[in-house]
């Protein structure tokens, strides 16, 4: 009796579990349901995936280690990736009457506040969005983003980046310097320009976990009896605290980099308030001073920050030795930190290695550092300029077939990545 009951539930039984995935695949033809149970999976997974191969447990080392001479004669120039931005300046350095001192506070209205979420790593579009509204323009995050992130799931945006939107897409100017100083920061607030700074911030990814990354933040007030600036920040909320000191601490570990959008017919006024930064070189050689000061005084993560900043900086200034130099010692620093500790990201966000290493002949370096920081390692490592370098050192190397697969791939995640393009056409080559 029991036996032929079971038979006859068997079938409905089968025809429940049918029911129950028709259903559930009804519900995933629904867009938002689909976007969001996707998320939910790429969570799951990479949180299985991290726990297994931890990405903050890999370990590069150089086959080679850059020795400088004794007396380092002067660089010679080299050429920059042509995405590497470069501007003839024009200006008239008339000081402008500021306030001295400053005022104990300041705060800016008229910026259109527009968050990240719901796209994908959508920091950069959003805040560049919301500088340019200061001044009038009246897109959104959805235009910046088309022509940042042509690729959603495109894991960085860097600030060359933003300036080249800014240029192609709008009436309005920028400037990007590193070695900024807080109060340049409120200066420029003062004189009513929006910052925009790049930051590493800790933050709770979608893994769950506290760890370090990127972030941009829009700065449109500050204020001296609270020690504060206030951030229009796409990840938080409007009008979010950032305290000076927070601010300094977390804007180190990308060299004191910002951005100000501007009116062209104000390019006057803001080279006069910039000072010594309007002229790139000297306000690189400022960043590089307080590096190279930050690398004798500080210890553990700070001092491999500072290290990669000295890299950076004199990849900036074209000394590739010295910059590969800076970089050997800032990965040594790195591999000797806790693993907890290492912002394992931060190839992500800055590619001065590559640079160092490939303009000094250390093409192998190159291949490994991405293969074993990105590769192996990363998720969905959607990162153009990884390939691109890849493909770079590749071609240095003589595997012309692999260079030319890395380069579609950067292709793949950037579409219309314009150096990839270029070094595709001079192998004569189809993208």
């Amino acid at each position: 009796m029991n036996r032929h009951r079971k038979a006859n539930r068997a079938p409905w039984v089968i025809l429940g579990v049918v029911m129950v995935m028709l259903a559930f695949g009804i519900l995933l033809a629904i867009p938002p349901i689909r976007a969001r149970a996707s998320y939910y999976w790429d969570e799951l997974r990479v949180k299985v995936r991290y726990a297994i191969n931890p990405p903050q447990q890999a370990v590069f080392v150089p086959q080679e280690v850059t020795v400088l001479p004794s007396t380092t004669p002067s660089p010679t120039p080299l050429p920059l990736a042509t995405f590497t931005p470069t501007a003839t300046l024009k200006f008239t350095n008339t000081p402008l009457p500021s306030p001295t001192p400053l005022p104990v506070s300041v705060s800016l209205d008229g910026v259109r506040y527009m968050h990240q979420h719901g796209l994908w790593n959508y920091c950069a579009p959003s805040n560049l969005a919301m500088a340019l509204s200061y001044w009038g323009w009246e897109g959104d995050r959805l235009d910046t983003g088309q022509y940042l992130k042509p690729f959603e799931e495109d894991k960085n945006v860097m600030p060359y980046e933003m300036v080249n939107y800014v240029e192609d897409m709008t009436n309005l100017s920028v400037v990007v310097r590193s070695g900024g100083t807080l109060e340049l920061l409120k200066l420029l607030i003062a004189n009513g320009y929006p910052v925009l700074v790049e930051k590493g911030a800790m933050i709770v990814d979608y893994t769950g976990k506290l760890g370090w990354m990127g972030h941009y933040n829009l700065l449109t007030a500050y204020d001296d009896s609270a020690g504060q600036f206030l951030a229009q920040d796409s990840y938080f909320t409007p009008d979010y605290p950032v305290p000076y000191d927070t601010l300094e601490e977390e804007w180190l570990s990308f060299n004191y980099v910002f951005l100000v959008v501007y009116p062209s017919e104000k390019q006057d006024e803001i080279y006069a308030l910039l000072g010594d930064y309007a002229d790139p070189t000297r306000a690189e050689q400022i960043a590089l001073e307080r590096a190279a000061n930050m690398t004798v005084t500080e210890t553990g993560l700070r001092q491999y920050f500072a290290w990669f900043n000295r890299g950076t900086s004199l990849v900036r200034l074209q000394d590739y030795a010295g910059a590969a130099s800076a970089y050997d010692k800032s990965i040594e620093l790195y591999n000797a930190l806790e693993s907890e500790q290492r912002p394992f990201r931060m190839l992500w966000y800055q590619t001065g290695p590559y640079f160092a290493y490939y303009y000094t002949g250390r093409y192998q370096d190159v291949v490994d550092m991405v293969d074993i920081l990105i590769l192996r390692r990363v998720d969905k490592p959607y990162l153009e300029e990884s390939w691109y370098w890849r493909a770079k050192a590749k071609v240095a190397l003589g595997d012309l077939e692999g260079a030319i697969e890395d380069y579609r791939t950067a292709l793949k995640y950037h579409p219309g990545f314009l150096p990839a393009l270029q070094d595709l056409e001079t192998l004569g080559v189809s993208p």
